[in-house]
């Protein structure tokens, strides 16, 4: 039975943590095995991991963090980050991940979403679409490469293409929003929402444990990912992994 999940969302750049905002600066908030233990004992629903520099500089995967990472964690795994080819996305299933996370190599070719899915299952294959506003009236894009290159591509037209290909679930997150913790794209998400069926995990804003609630209150049933949220604790932003613990969750799921 589906049901919503509070996903914590962490940025891998050169084997570390880092945080950015609007996928600039990328402070560094410390080592990712560490985080996935304490995530661990605090029982999250899933983690998603993305390595923010693997596609732009050309790299596959870094398969031994990837194995290490799901050695140590015993919630659902995603992984994205320089997967081009139907083995890599195997090779991560079979290092114990359970879902793959797809951006770049899909946009550039959308069949590989069928035939990794063909590959690993459906319920594996998670493509990430990373949005911008451009243009003097905001028209929503989809970015790849570290949102570094616009496709030209409107997201709820790639969400619905992805939909018919094999996906098995769709992430969209805002670049607008990334890191500045005001809030989710609720227009955004209203949008991709209305157009397809597939699970939906929304990325990018989170500022509270208020606004996820208000996601969850909306649109029922999807994914709300974090990062700065759960990395970061106060005003100033000291680095703390945290995560609402059973009760504040029970609140946030009602």
């Amino acid at each position: 039975m589906l049901r919503s999940r509070i996903i914590p969302c962490l940025l891998v750049k050169n084997k570390g943590l880092v945080k950015t905002v609007q996928f600039k600066e990328g402070k560094y908030v410390g080592d990712p095995i560490n985080a996935v233990k304490i995530f661990n004992e605090k029982e999250v629903d899933e983690l998603m991991v993305l390595d923010i520099d693997a596609t732009k500089e050309g790299r596959e995967p870094d398969f031994v963090m990837i194995e290490n990472l799901a050695n140590e964690s015993r919630m659902p795994l995603c992984y994205g980050g320089g997967v081009k080819t139907v083995e890599h996305a195997k090779k991560i299933i079979h290092l114990g991940a359970e879902k793959v996370a797809l951006s770049s190599a899909v946009i550039e070719n959308p069949n590989l979403v069928t035939d990794i899915a063909n590959a690993v299952g459906v319920q594996s294959v998670i493509v990430v679409l990373d949005v911008k506003k451009k243009g003097l009236f905001g028209k929503y894009q989809v970015y790849t490469n570290n949102g570094t290159k616009s496709t030209g591509k409107n997201p709820v037209d790639l969400a619905k293409k992805f939909e018919s290909l094999g996906a098995g679930e769709i992430v969209v997150n805002s670049i607008d929003n990334d890191g500045v913790m005001k809030g989710y794209d609720i227009n955004l998400i209203d949008l991709v929402r209305s157009a397809i069926d597939l699970p939906l995990t929304v990325l990018g804003g989170a500022g509270s444990l208020e606004d996820i609630k208000n996601v969850i209150a909306k649109y029922k049933i999807i994914g709300v990912a974090a990062g700065s949220l759960f990395v970061f604790k106060g005003k100033f932003k000291a680095v703390l992994i945290n995560y609402p613990n059973k009760d504040e969750k029970r609140k946030l799921l009602s």
